[in-house]
């Protein structure tokens, strides 16, 4: 049986449950949402469930506020972390589309300059044998009289 990977920002735990993950008071949880340090998802009732993430996030909001960062600072850093963690998502799911492009297109056609300048098709992974003539170059219009 495949093991299934756990989304860490899936919104699973209720607002009691957080709190004794983060070792914080329920009170202080709310509090956070309405500061926007820690904002968990709503389920359609109004109720908070919060993700790993979000329990995460908790501890380390109780970790730099004990010592001694500002709650406004601790906010921006959150946004910043949030920023990172989003663009490094995005990276990944181009990395995914990429390979798959790159699997979809294995007879994908390489091309390369003629001796003469005219385009040569090369199978994929194949080195083009560079030429080691010396050539004399000359402007047009230009001569040696």
């Amino acid at each position: 049986m495949a093991e299934r990977e756990i989304d860490e920002d899936a919104p699973i735990f209720a607002i009691a449950a957080a709190a004794e993950l983060s070792n914080m008071h329920p009170q202080t949880l709310r509090q956070y949402d309405r500061l926007g340090l820690v904002v968990p998802a709503r389920t359609q009732g109004g109720s908070r469930r919060y993700s790993s993430r979000h329990v995460q996030q908790l501890r380390e909001v109780a970790r730099l506020s004990g010592e001694g960062m500002s709650l406004p600072a601790i906010a921006r850093l959150l946004a910043l972390e949030e920023r990172v963690h989003e663009l490094a998502r995005r990276v990944n799911d181009l990395e995914r589309q990429l390979n798959a492009e790159r699997q979809s297109r294995p007879g994908a056609r390489v091309f390369a300059a003629g001796a003469t300048g005219s385009v040569v098709t090369l199978r994929h992974g194949a080195r083009v044998r560079r030429a080691t003539d010396v050539v004399l170059w000359r402007p047009h219009g230009l001569h040696d009289d």
